[in-house]
């Protein structure tokens, strides 16, 4: 080679044929290109250093280089992956977001459907309770007289009846079906969610809404059950008394204020009635049904004629003659009584006869319509006049002793079709009419 380099370390080494000069001191010495450098220690192992630092970093940057592609795919291939896993963790979350949103939506959307329906129930409810109130808690039944709730005023105008005072034919005032009202709309709809949230409140005005339905059946089947009974019973009586149930009622007296009209549509169940409908139909023809046996009954002499315990002196039938001493027909019944006691009428009816009659001596007769008639004799007054309209139980006259008679007692007979009938029969079906209550 034309051009040498190297480098030479001093030391104590022989003499090789000249080949090296001899060694003055420690040293290294570099030769280059027929030229000699001589180095000290430090600055050898500075160069040396400076050599393998160049070294290594040649390699690093030799394996940066060949491995740089890789590591680069790789480090955007793990970033990828994981902007992959947060899109999907942001994806699952908005779909639990979206899923619990729908479910609120859902709920919200069931709790107005519910409460819709609560409301609906309610206003049916409501209008129910009014149809009821429409109704009387007692039909008016004439003889039969519910007992008087403990809230309400009791009469005091004395009223008489047969035997035991307790046959009463005017009827009770209406009195509204008393039900319990439910939490008006503006209430439930501002009701906050207590125990068990929105479910809870629904649930309970679900509840209550259904003991106000139960209650509402209860009064209905009540109410029919009622009618139905003293119906039966009134017909029991009608038909012991041989009375045709079906004959009208004897028309009222004409009043302006019980004027009435209007044109005949027959009574029908309306077309979509439901269960509560069709009872309250059955109701009210019932309550009709009744109406029309109290005009009826109302006009059947089942009162007794005085006021308080009664005492009959002479009953129907043959008896020896008072005054003659001979089997002679008593026609009707004789009651003990004061002259001046009242006598009152024993049902409805028209006065035909007001004034003096043979052995009656001053005697009263009142028509009531369908045959029937009743005479009280022996008078000491008189209070009604010929044609005038009688109500029961209104006073007519006053005990005496007129006519054929042996002191003051009132002479009571029971008529059918002019036919004098014993009155005990009569008097009788008052006191089964009066156990009704």
């Amino acid at each position: 080679m034309s051009r040498q380099s190297g480098v030479q370390h001093h030391g104590h080494h022989p003499q090789h044929g000249g080949r090296h000069a001899p060694r003055t001191g420690a040293g290294y010495t570099l030769a280059h290109a027929g030229k000699q450098v001589r180095l000290g220690p430090v600055a050898f192992w500075i160069v040396v250093g400076s050599l393998v630092v160049m070294g290594a970093w040649t390699i690093s940057t030799a394996t940066y280089f060949a491995f740089r592609d890789d590591v680069l795919t790789r480090l955007i291939a793990r970033q990828a992956e994981m902007q992959l896993a947060y899109e999907d963790r942001i994806a699952e979350m908005r779909t639990q977001v979206d899923r619990i949103t729908s479910r609120q939506l859902l709920d919200q959307e069931q709790y107005e459907q519910k409460l819709e329906q609560v409301l609906r129930r309610q206003a049916a409810l409501e209008a129910r309770a009014t149809a009821l109130s429409a109704l009387p808690d007692t039909a008016p039944t004439g003889s039969i007289r519910q007992p008087a709730r403990a809230t309400e005023p009791t009469l005091t105008q004395p009223k008489p009846a047969p035997i035991n005072d307790t046959v009463i034919f005017v009827a009770p005032p209406d009195r509204e079906a008393r039900l319990e009202s439910r939490v008006p709309a503006s209430r439930v709809a501002a009701a906050k969610p207590a125990t068990g949230g929105f479910a809870g409140v629904i649930t309970r005005l679900q509840t209550s809404l259904d003991r106000v339905e139960a209650r509402q059946s209860a009064t209905l089947s009540s109410l029919e059950e009622n009618y139905d009974s003293k119906t039966r019973r009134i017909r029991g009586v009608f038909a012991d008394l041989g009375i045709d149930a079906k004959v009208p009622a004897p028309a009222p007296a004409p009043s302006r204020a019980a004027a009435v009209g209007g044109p005949f549509v027959p009574a029908r169940p309306p077309a979509d009635a439901g269960s509560f409908e069709r009872q309250l139909y059955r109701i009210s023809l019932a309550r009709v049904q009744l109406d029309h046996l109290n005009r009826k009954l109302g006009a059947v002499p089942v009162r007794k004629p005085i006021v308080g315990e009664i005492e009959t002196t002479s009953g129907f039938g043959v008896r020896v003659d008072p005054f003659v001493g001979r089997p002679a027909m008593h026609t009707g019944l004789d009651f003990r009584g004061s002259t001046g006691d009242p006598v009152r009428a024993t049902a409805t009816g028209t006065v035909e006869t007001a004034g003096w009659s043979g052995g009656y001596g001053r005697m009263i007769e009142i028509d009531h319509g369908n045959g029937f008639s009743t005479r009280y004799g022996h008078l000491s007054a008189i209070d009604v006049t010929v044609g005038q309209s009688i109500k029961i139980g209104q006073v007519i006259g006053k005990i005496g002793s007129t006519g054929r008679s042996t002191g003051p007692h009132l002479h009571y007979e029971t008529r059918v079709e002019g036919d004098a009938v014993d009155p005990q029969k009569f008097l009788r079906a008052g006191v089964r009419l009066g156990n009704l209550n």
